[in-house]
């Protein structure tokens, strides 16, 4: 049964996985077995979380600094770092504003980083694994691929396109060997929500509303994701799969 989800020998890129919900993503598919390669814009912080999640983990770790969204980039960095296995394309950014408010460049930048960059690393990793005949591709969808809230308009727009793309990837790749799928957060405990978290009205609301009763932990996410990069879910494609303490099942 464990050789199912080991995913030594195997490569993944992880987008985004300098720090928070990426970097845990990243230990991980480490720990399964995966040599992983890290990736943002910033080459220090790169250097510092590859150097720590080599010493936590004993896995080898690569660090690959270039913009998701520059198409030229993306594609010179596909070729520099190699066959790539295990695609996970978790970038993404927040923009909280009415949606009146919202600028052109605002909401373009979200959908950019959110969505767009999904679509250009996808496909340049995607080459590859398709003349391979294999290949796992994880977009890091959220609970706003489904649900709104005032105030992220934006955000909730570039997700509900990434569960979309997610099924058109699946749609065109399957047949060469590839799955897509979704992994589609609650709720999650990290660096950059915690002004929520220590807010009580919101936090009230999350935990009031989540059956869970709490917020998700990063390390939550990593399971789902496992079996989603791993021979376990060989036939398991086009899926969104939430992991969410039950948000998105009850009114």
């Amino acid at each position: 049964m464990n050789s199912l989800f080991d995913l030594t020998g195997r490569t993944a890129l992880i987008t985004g996985s300098s720090r928070g919900i990426g970097a845990a993503l990243a230990r991980g598919l480490a720990e399964a077995g995966a040599e992983v390669v890290l990736n943002s814009r910033d080459e220090q912080m790169l250097t510092t979380a590859a150097e720590q999640l080599a010493e936590a983990t004993g896995a080898t770790v690569r660090t690959a600094a270039f913009d998701v969204t520059d198409p030229l980039a993306v594609d010179a960095a596909v070729r520099r770092i190699g066959p790539v296995d295990i695609l996970v394309n978790n970038t993404g950014v927040q923009h909280r504003e009415p949606l009146l408010d919202v600028s052109a460049e605002n909401f373009r930048r979200v959908v950019d980083t959110n969505l767009t960059s999904a679509f250009l690393v996808g496909r340049a990793v995607a080459e590859g694994m398709l003349g391979r005949g294999r290949g796992k591709i994880v977009n890091v969808c959220s609970v706003q691929s489904r649900l709104a809230r005032p105030g992220i308009a934006a955000y909730a727009a570039s997700k509900g396109g990434l569960a979309m793309l997610t099924r058109a990837m699946c749609a065109e790749w399957a047949p060469g060997g590839i799955t897509v799928n979704g992994l589609a957060p609650g709720y999650v405990l990290t660096e950059l929500t915690r002004p929520l978290a220590e807010d009580p009205g919101f936090d009230g609301w999350i935990r009031g509303r989540t059956p869970a009763g709490r917020w998700a932990r990063p390390e939550d996410l990593v399971g789902t994701l496992i079996w989603l990069s791993s021979a376990a879910s060989d036939f398991v494609n086009g899926q969104v799969i939430a992991v969410d303490g039950g948000i998105t099942a009850v009114i």
